[in-house]
């Protein structure tokens, strides 16, 4: 049900896979973030640009 709701509304579509979902938090863990402080991350579909 909810998967359906997130489908249809969200913006790109579609729910993000695991893969996508999972990619910024490993980003942030990995080196490539050593100097990013105090950022917002929306992992949404592009849901929060509405």
């Amino acid at each position: 049900m909810l998967h359906e709701w997130a489908a249809s509304n969200v913006p790109m579509g579609r729910v993000a896979d695991l893969a996508e979902a999972a990619a910024p938090a490993l980003f942030l863990a990995g080196s490539g973030s050593t100097y990013m402080t105090g950022a917002e991350i929306a992992v949404d579909g592009g849901l929060t640009q509405l």
